[in-house]
C-alpha cells in the first residue's frame, strides 16, 4: 500500500529529504482548520493566482519527444522585440512571473544585442541551465568563464561538457585550475575522481577523493562515491567497506544509498543482508512501494546490472547527490542547476527527475513540474507516485477535472493501491464535493487491511468531508479515532472541540480539548480562532476578544477570523471597532454567504437567535447561521 492520508514519500538523496510532498488543504470553509499544518487554505489560494501567472513556451527542443508531456499548457509564443532594453525588461518580468523558458529567451536576445555586459551574460547562462537547456548554457558558460575565470556554476558546466565528451584530461585541467573553497570545495573531488575513472586510473580517483574523507559533513559523500568507484573497478570488497561506512556516518538511510548499497549486496551474494536493510528502510516508511522493484528482484532470485560504473554516470550522481542536499539547505537554484546537469549527463535518471520536478514544484513551477514528472520512465518505481504529483499539480492550477480522471483511472489500474483514492477525496473535498470525497474515503479504507496509527491524517479528512456532508455520526466516529492513534493532534483535537461546541455538546471537553491544539500549536492563527470562537460561543466574551485579537494578528488576511473579532467586538460594546473588523472582512475576498453575513451586520447590526451556537458549520461566521429578520437588533 502507498502512504494512506498525506504520509509522503521521502526525495531520494545521500541524506535524508523532505517529502515527495501531497499538498492538502480543507475548503475554503475550513480555513481554521487546515489538514495540512504546512499549507494553509490562504497558501493554497495563492499558489493557484501564482500558477495561473506562470506562462509556459514549450518548444519541441525541449521534449526529447517532439512532444509535450500531459499535464503541460502551452501558452502562445511570445517573441523577443528589438530594443535592448525592451527585451531585457520583459526578461526580467517573465522570471518574476516564474516563466523562467521566456525570461531566458529574452535575455538571450538582450545580450544579442549587449554581448559584453557580463552580468547579463551570467544571468542568461544560469536561466538557461535552471530551465535545462544545456546546450545553449554551455555555448554561454565558456563566455562567462572568459569574463570571470573563477566563476564555479559555469566551469561546472564546462567539465560537464568535458566528462560528457569523453575529453577527461580537459575536464581535470579545468578543475585543478579552481580554488577548493565553496562549492569547488566538494564537487572538485567528486568530478575529478570520476574524470579519473573516465581514463582507467582507479586509484587516482580514490585519491581525488580524499579531501572529503577529511570534512566530516562530507564523509558520506566520500564512502558513498569511493565505493562506487572501487566496485566499478571491480574491487568488491573495498567497494562493500565503502558502503558500510556511509550507512553508518549518514544520518538516517536514504532511500538512494538503501538502493545502491542494497543491489550490492544482492549483486554479492548477500541476498540476505540486502532483505534486511530493504525492511530496515521500510519499517520508517511503511507503506512506501518504492523499493517494492528490489523486493520482487530478491524473491526471483536475480541479480541487478551494476548501476553507476561509467564516468557519466558517477559525474552525475556527484550532481544529483550534491543536488538533493543542497535543495535540503533551501538553496534551492543552484540545486536546480545540478539537478539539471545530472539529467544532462545521464537523461533518464529517476530520482534526478523527481529532485527537480520537486523543486519546480516547490517554486509553483507547476506546469514545468509536470514535464518531468511524466517524463519519468513508466517501469521506474517512482514514475507511480510522480502521477499523482501530477494530478496534485493539476488541481492546484485549477484543472481538477483532468486531476480527478487521472485518479480514477490510476484508481482502476491498481485495485489495489488506496493513495489515488485518498488524493482523489482530498482533491474533491477541496472542491466542496463533499459526498464524492466521502465515497472516495471509503473505497480507500477498504483497499487498507488494517488502519493504523499512520492513517490518523485519513481518518481526518474522511471525517471533515462527512461533517461537512451532514454525516456527523460517522464523523465523530472518525474524529476520536484518529485521536485514538494520535491523541496529541493539534488539527483533530481543534475540529473536534470545535464543532462540539457549535453542536452545544460536551461543551468542558471540547474547551479543554481545543485549549491543548493551542498549546501544541500556538502560533497557529485558525486554531487560535477556534478557541476565541468558542469562548465567545460559551459567552466567555472578554477572554474571546483577547484570543481572536491574537488570531488576527496572526493571520491579518483571513475573513473569517476577521469577521469573528468583529462579532466579539460587538458583544462587548465596542461597536465601532466591530463595524471596521466586519468591513476589513468584506475586503478580503470572503465566501459569497459570508459576505451576505457581513452586510446584514453592518446595517442592522449583530442579532440573535435561538440556539445559534448550535447552526453554524466549524469555521463559519456566527452571522452566516442567523437570521437578521428573526429577531431584534442588540
Amino acid at each position: 500500500m502507498g502512504q494512506p492520508g498525506g504520509a509522503k514519500e521521502p526525495l531520494p538523496g545521500p541524506f535524508e529529504q523532505g517529502p515527495l510532498g501531497k499538498e492538502k488543504t480543507v475548503s475554503k470553509k475550513k480555513s481554521i482548520l487546515p489538514i495540512n499544518p504546512y499549507l494553509s487554505i490562504r497558501s493554497r489560494r495563492l499558489l493557484r493566482t501564482m500558477g495561473g501567472l506562470v506562462v509556459v513556451v514549450l518548444t519541441t527542443a525541449c521534449s526529447p519527444q517532439g512532444g509535450l508531456p500531459e499535464g503541460v499548457a502551452v501558452a502562445e509564443e511570445i517573441k523577443p522585440g528589438a530594443t535592448l532594453m525592451g527585451n531585457y525588461l520583459a526578461g526580467r518580468h517573465a522570471q518574476v512571473q516564474r516563466d523562467i523558458s521566456t525570461a531566458a529567451d529574452f535575455l538571450k536576445s538582450a545580450l544579442d544585442m549587449d554581448p559584453g555586459n557580463a552580468d547579463l551574460l551570467r544571468r542568461t547562462f544560469v536561466l538557461m541551465a535552471v530551465e535545462g537547456r544545456m546546450d545553449e548554457a554551455l555555448a554561454l558558460a565558456g563566455r562567462v568563464v572568459a569574463a570571470r575565470p573563477g566563476d564555479p556554476i559555469a566551469n561546472l558546466t564546462l567539465v560537464s561538457g568535458d566528462i560528457l565528451a569523453g575529453r577527461y584530461d580537459r575536464a581535470e585541467e579545468r578543475l585543478g585550475a579552481l580554488p577548493r573553497n565553496g562549492i569547488n570545495g566538494f564537487m572538485s573531488p567528486l568530478l575529478g575522481a570520476w574524470a579519473r575513472v573516465g581514463r582507467g586510473d582507479w586509484d587516482g580517483a580514490q585519491e581525488a577523493l580524499k579531501p572529503l574523507e577529511k570534512n566530516e559533513g562530507f564523509k558520506t559523500l566520500y564512502y558513498l562515491h569511493s565505493a562506487l568507484v572501487n566496485e566499478a573497478a571491480g574491487r568488491i570488497e573495498a567497494a562493500g567497506e565503502g558502503f558500510r561506512q556511509a550507512a553508518k556516518v549518514q544520518n538516517g538511510l536514504s532511500l538512494r544509498l538503501v538502493e545502491l548499497f542494497g543491489a550490492y549486496q544482492e549483486r554479492n551474494g548477500q541476498a540476505d543482508e540486502a532483505r534486511a536493510l530493504y525492511q530496515r528502510y521500510l519499517s520508517r516508511r511503511q507503506g512506501s512501494r518504492l523499493l517494492d522493484p528490489s523486493l520482487e528482484r530478491l524473491k526471483r532470485g536475480e541479480k541487478p546490472a551494476v548501476e553507476v560504473s561509467t564516468a557519466t554516470f558517477g559525474a552525475a550522481e556527484a550532481f544529483f547527490d550534491v543536488a538533493s542536499s543542497l535543495r535540503q539547505q533551501n538553496a534551492s537554484e543552484t540545486g536546480l542547476v545540478f539537478g539539471r546537469l545530472a539529467l544532462w549527463l545521464r537523461p533518464d535518471f529517476p530520482v534526478a527527475q523527481v529532485l527537480v520536478a520537486g523543486i519546480l514544484e516547490a517554486d509553483n513551477r507547476l506546469e514545468s513540474a509536470n514535464g518531468i514528472y511524466a517524463g519519468i520512465n513508466p517501469r521506474s518505481p517512482f514514475s507511480w507516485a510522480a502521477r499523482l504529483r501530477v494530478a496534485a499539480n493539476l488541481d492546484r492550477l485549477d484543472r481538477s477535472d483532468e486531476a480527478v480522471k487521472t485518479l480514477r483511472a490510476m484508481a482502476v489500474e491498481d485495485k489495489d493501491e488506496a493513495d489515488p483514492l485518498i488524493d482523489l477525496g482530498d482533491i474533491l473535498r477541496g472542491r466542496d464535493r463533499f459526498d464524492e470525497a466521502v465515497e472516495a474515503y471509503d473505497q480507500a479504507v477498504a483497499r487498507i487491511d488494517e488502519l493504523g496509527k499512520r492513517h490518523w491524517s485519513l481518518l481526518y479528512a474522511r471525517g471533515i468531508a462527512l461533517e461537512r456532508s451532514k454525516k456527523w455520526s460517522r464523523a465523530e466516529a472518525d474524529f476520536l479515532r484518529a485521536l485514538e492513534f494520535e491523541p496529541d493532534q493539534p488539527y483533530v483535537l481543534n475540529y473536534l472541540g470545535y464543532s462540539w461546541v457549535e453542536k452545544g455538546i460536551n461543551l468542558e471537553k471540547a474547551e479543554a480539548m481545543i485549549r491543548k491544539a493551542v498549546e501544541l500549536r500556538p502560533n497557529d492563527g485558525y486554531i487560535v480562532d477556534s478557541l476565541g470562537w468558542v469562548l465567545y460561543q460559551l459567552g466567555k466574551t472578554d477572554e474571546a476578544v483577547r484570543e481572536l485579537e491574537r488570531a488576527v494578528e496572526l493571520r491579518a488576511e483571513d475573513p473569517v477570523i476577521n469577521d469573528h473579532l468583529g462579532d466579539a467586538y460587538w458583544r462587548v460594546g465596542r461597536r465601532a471597532e466591530a463595524r471596521f473588523q466586519w468591513s476589513r472582512a468584506l475586503s478580503l475576498d470572503p465566501d459569497p454567504d459570508l459576505i451576505e453575513a457581513i452586510q446584514a451586520k453592518l446595517n442592522k447590526g449583530m442579532v440573535k437567535t435561538a440556539n445559534s451556537s448550535t447552526n453554524a458549520s466549524p469555521g463559519t461566521s456566527p452571522g452566516t447561521s442567523s437570521s437578521p429578520g428573526a429577531s431584534t437588533s442588540e
